[in-house]
Formats: C-alpha cells, structure tokens, sequence
C-alpha cells in the first residue's frame, strides 16, 4: 500500500530527489524518488553495518512504526496463536484421556445383546461361587461318617474352606489387575473344576480336606472378578440395576446346591463301589453335579473378550479398539440396525488415578482434607461390608439352630436304664436314643440289630454274642466285657472308652465309619437352606429396581437398618417355624445392603485397582464370616441373646456408617 504522506512530497519536490549520508559533519536526512516497500526480515543497503543506537528512522516523528517493531508484534502473535492451539489440543486430548470418553463410546455401544450374554456367562460363574458355599454344610452329615470325621475335625474343614475363599479373592482381585479380568476369571473357574472333581473321589479326610481348600482357593476370586468384569461393560445409567440383577445369581445357587442335595444325598443306593477300597457314596455323587455350574460357566467365559477399559489401562489400544466395535455391532445388529457404523476412530489411554478415589472434595479443598477425606470414604466402606457380613454369621446359626432344637427335642425323649439285669435275653429289635447305667448283660444275644445313639455307661457284658451290628454315635464308656464275641459288627475299637477286655474276640469287624444305608436322612436342613435361598428373591428384585431410583446409599442402610430389626424377632422364635420364618425375613431384608455394598466397591475405586480394592472387600467380608460362625458356635448351646445382640448392634452401626458413605450413581468408573 502506498503511503498518502510520501506521495503529497513527492508532489511538491518536482518527483525527482536525492539523499546524503550523515557523515563527514554533515547533517541531513535521507531521501529517495521513489520509497520502496521493504520486506519484514530484511535491513536496508544504507544502514547495513550501522550502529542500531545511532541509527534514526525517518518515521520515527511521523508516528509511523518501525519495520523492526511490526515483525516483533506479528511474531508475538504467532507465538500466541501457536501457544493458545497447543493449550486447546492438550485441552482436547485431556478430555479424549478422561473416562467420559470411555462412558460416551459405552453409551454409543448400547445395552444389548452382548451385555445380556456377558451377564449370564458371569452369573454361571457367580452361581458357581454361591453353590461352593453350600456343599461342606450339605455333606458333612454324610461325610463325617463315611470318613470317621469327629467333631473338631468337621469344624476344621469348614473353617479352612472360608480362609481359602478369603485368601482367594485378596490374592485373585489384585492379579485381575495384572493380568486381566477374562484370564484370571478362566484360572479361577478351572482351579475350582480340578479340585472339586478330585474331592468326588478323596477316600481319606485328608486329601478331602486338602482339595476343598485349593477349591476354595480358586472360587474365592469369583466375586470380585465377576463384578469389576461386568461393571466395565456397563453404562453408567445401566450399572446399579444390572449389578443387582446379576446378584441374583448367587441365590440360584443356593437354591441349586439345596435342591440337588435334597434329591441326591438321601439316596445312598445311588452311589457305587469298587472293591472295599473305593466307595462312591450319593454324597459324592452330589459333589459332582454341582460342578456343573462351573462347567458351564468355564466354557462360557472362553468365548468373551477381555475387558476394553483394562486393554486400555495398559495401552492395547487396537484390541481395545476391536472389542468395543464388536460390542457395538452386536448390539445394534440385534436391534435391528445392522447398517450403524461405529464411529469412534481413534481411543487415547485413560488417565489413571493412582490410589485415589473418585474425586470428593472438601469443605476447604487442601490436599490434607481430601486426603483424608479418601481414605475415610475406604475405611467407612470396609468397616460396612465387614459389619453387613454379620449376616453370613446368622445363615450359619439359622440351621445349626435348628439342629440345636432337634438334639434338645431328641435328648428330652432319651430313656434311661439304671442298675438292670438281663440275663439269656435275645435283643433283637433296635436301640435308640438309651442310656444303660450300671447294668449287668449275662449270657444275652444282641443280633441283626441298629443301635442309635445308645450308651452303655459302668456295665458289665459277661459271655455275651454281637453279631451284625450296625451302630450310630454308640459308646460302651467304663464297661467290663467278660468271654464275649463280636461277629460282623461295627463296634471296634474307638467306640470301647475305658473298658476292660477280658477273653474278648473280635471276628471280622467292620473297622472304620460307614454309611448307614437304611437311615433316613433329615430333610429339614435342605429345607431350610432352601426356602432361605428363595427369600432372597423380593429383595433381590427391590434393590434391582430401586438402585438408581433412590440410590445406593439409602437401599445400602435402610436395608441393613430393617434387619437389624428383623433380628430381635428371633428372641420370640421358640420353635423350628418360627426360626425359618424369621430366617426368611432376615434373608429378604438384609440382601438389599448387600447387593449395595457390591455396586459402591465397583464404582467407588479406579480402574487400575478396582479388583485390588474388591478382592480386599471381599476378603474382610470372609474374615467377618469366620468371626461371626466362631462367636455362634460358642454361644448356640448356651443363649440365644448374646449373638442376636451382637448381630443387631453390628447391622445398626453399619447401617448408619453407610449413610455416611458418598453416592456413587452418577459417577462415571473413574
């Protein structure tokens, strides 16, 4: 453009001019015919070498800037045009490494039928889980004779089973984070298959026990796995009532180990045996249809993929990338829009939070107070899931109660036989639930007979015959056993405490504990595991349906709030149909908390240590289970009101400590 002042002189000088140097003492100011327009970055041929300080610009008065100070202003903008595009690009990619990403590709996904798939394979695998929990208590009464099992030895194995389950979820919830969801799931579901099947055909205790435990070991991972698993599949308006859903299956667990022992075990004739060596009794045989949950879920999980949010926490964009377009192609060619193109071109890695929670801010917002603020939100969530699982106590006191009031029924009914004398007497008809003290037994035949739970206490058997005796928690306790013979008979060694042997002959005894074939086994225990189970249902489908709705903090302690008074109830249970009934209230109510707790642990923690933080939870869960069986079994033979008050009190601590917990039903999975 040319300048209207230069052009005015030019006018006014005739057009033609010359200019001096300033040099030689003589002044004056430089001039030219014609001012050509020069380029930014170059200098001019007259002032090339000058000093910068003593050099005068001829515009300087006319207040026209320097050419120098145009080139600065427009680099300054440059830089800052440059320096405002990097802050909007790292701006943008901030936003593409957040979890609203992955939410927003879940949501363009859809909730079909790839999720629905997902959620019955894991809910094999959770049911899995929940019919491992029945098993010991469903074959111990068979077991416990079959392999001469006593008392303390019983409670060692149902002991061992919990700490397996607990070491497996601390030990498989932190590998689910190394190694992946699918692959760890996979390992968990074939350690539990192996083992278990082993377990079918264990004739001694001690590989029983052994293959239990390393059963346990393996499901023990299942729920945290299972959870964390699903959760990342789900969108964020999806995720609290397809969690509670999926817990459902735990209960159909319960409801399959209490049927099927409920029409395996009692049939004894139902098992095989080869040779004396190898029996294969029902007991077993139950054992091992329920694998079949386990099975199924095995070969199930095989065909799902990994989850995509943990590819990407550890940078497998393209496998990743792949899933989720399977995800949502199969989702919308089921919904009839198969021409639906996924979109999503390119997915940068997710931030990661390492050890911390979803972001809860304080009242002031320094970092001390959000610190804290954190790890009380992860003590407050431990010490609810370790107080909840004061119920796990309660299931075990429910049947064991009921055992306690049948022994207490049966006990009132024992007869006892004080200093008598039989003398060339044939018993042959059974004795059940006797007591004979200080009695004499002189020439007497006791032959094909049962005795049940018959004690002979300070007695004396002079030239007696035993012959085929098939017996049952019978002792013969200081007794004096003169010229008698035992044919045939079960009555050996361990069952004579303090006696006197005195030209006594044992012929072909039946050493070792043995199946009583013709006993009728108590079906009131699979009942009650049974109608247990089921009452699970209501509360299972309310928790469901009101999870988002009114959120999980309020289901999480209104429900435990409800048990706890469910459990003064139980101080008017004088019989076994209130104690069920009861049991089924407890059971209905106190699901709701649980089915909480699950979804909270699921969302309140980070990708990156989500199975970590649940396989922690899950473990104090069987830590408070242990805890709670121990103080039952202490207490159940002495008084019902100090465990009931412990329960109570732990579900009203807890109930309240969970109001206090953050809501987590708009929060995407950070």
């Amino acid at each position: 453009m040319d300048d209207p002042y230069q052009n005015n002189v030019n006018q006014q000088m005739g057009g033609e001019y010359t200019y001096t140097q300033d040099g030689g003492g003589q002044d004056g100011y430089p001039y030219q015919t014609d001012y050509p327009p020069q380029d930014e970055d170059a200098a001019s041929d007259a002032t090339e070498g000058a000093d910068e300080d003593n050099q005068m610009y001829e515009g300087e008065y006319q207040g026209i800037p320097h050419p120098d100070e145009i080139k600065e202003a427009r680099r300054a903008a440059r830089v800052e045009a440059r320096r405002k595009a990097r802050m909007a690009a790292q701006q943008e990619e901030e936003e593409e490494n957040l979890p609203e990403q992955y939410e927003i590709i879940m949501e363009d996904c859809g909730h079909g039928r790839f999720q629905w798939m997902l959620f019955f394979v894991l809910g094999l695998a959770l049911m899995a889980d929940g019919v491992d929990g029945f098993v010991v208590g469903f074959v111990m009464p068979s077991a416990e004779k079959d392999m001469c099992i006593s008392n303390s030895d019983k409670g060692l194995l149902g002991l061992l089973v919990y700490v397996a389950m607990m070491v497996g979820a601390l030990v498989w919830g932190g590998l689910c984070d190394k190694m992946g969801r699918r692959k760890c799931l996979i390992y968990v579901l074939s350690i539990d298959l192996i083992f278990s099947f082993l377990s079918c055909f264990a004739q001694g205790y001690g590989f029983f026990l052994f293959f239990r435990f390393c059963s346990g070991f393996g499901i023990g991972g299942a729920i945290p796995i299972v959870y964390t698993y699903f959760a990342e599949f789900l969108q964020m308006d999806k995720r609290g009532e397809h969690l509670s859903w999926l817990c459902m299956f735990w209960m159909l667990g319960g409801l399959y180990a209490s049927f099927t022992a409920w029409g395996i075990i009692p049939h004894y004739g139902w098992g095989f045996a080869i040779g004396t060596e190898f029996q294969m009794h029902s007991w077993r045989l139950f054992i091992l249809v329920c694998l079949l949950p386990a099975l199924a879920a095995l070969v199930g999980v095989i065909f799902m993929p990994e989850s995509p949010r943990f590819l990407l926490e550890n940078a497998r964009h393209d496998e990743a990338w792949m899933i989720l377009r399977k995800v949502h192609d199969t989702n919308w060619k089921a919904k009839g829009e198969p021409e639906r193109v996924f979109t999503v071109t390119n997915i940068n890695t997710p931030k990661t939070q390492e050890d911390e929670f979803i972001e809860i801010q304080s009242d002031t917002g320094t970092a001390f107070q959000r610190w804290t603020v954190r790890h009380l939100t992860m003590l407050q969530n431990t010490l609810c899931v370790f107080l909840c699982n004061s119920y796990h106590g309660l299931g075990v006191w429910f049947p064991d109660m009921i055992k306690y009031m049948q022994f207490e029924e049966y006990e009132a009914k024992v007869r006892v036989f004080h200093r008598e004398r039989v003398e060339r007497f044939h018993f042959n008809f059974s004795l059940v639930n006797q007591i004979h003290r200080e009695g004499e037994y002189i020439h007497d035949k006791f032959a094909n007979i049962e005795m049940k739970s018959v004690k002979f206490e300070n007695s004396l058997f002079e030239n007696c015959y035993f012959e085929d005796i098939r017996s049952t928690n019978t002792f013969f306790e200081n007794c004096t056993i003169k010229n008698s013979i035992f044919y045939n008979t079960d009555l050996w060694q361990e069952k004579f405490k303090n006696c006197q042997m005195e030209n006594t002959t044992f012929l072909h005894p039946k050493k070792g504990c043995h199946l009583n074939f013709n006993e009728e086994n108590d079906i009131v225990i699979y009942m009650v595991s049974f109608l247990g189970s089921l009452a699970v249902l209501p509360g299972n489908i309310i928790s469901a349906l009101f999870m988002d709705k009114i959120g999980r903090i309020r289901i999480i302690g209104g429900s435990m709030l409800v048990s706890s008074a469910c459990t003064f109830l139980l101080l008017l249970s004088f019989s076994q149909g209130a104690v069920i009934c009861w049991q089924c209230l407890f059971y209905g109510a106190s699901v709701a908390a649980w089915n909480g707790l699950e979804v909270i642990s699921v969302e309140l923690y980070p990708s990156s240590k989500r199975g970590t933080a649940f396989g922690i939870l899950n473990g104090i869960c069987k830590f408070a289970a242990i805890i709670a069986s121990f103080i039952f079994a202490a207490f159940i033979g002495i008084t019902k009101i100090i465990p009931i008050f412990l329960a109570f009190s732990a579900l009203v601590c807890g109930g309240l400590l969970a109001l206090k917990l953050p809501e987590t039903r708009e929060k995407i999975l950070s």
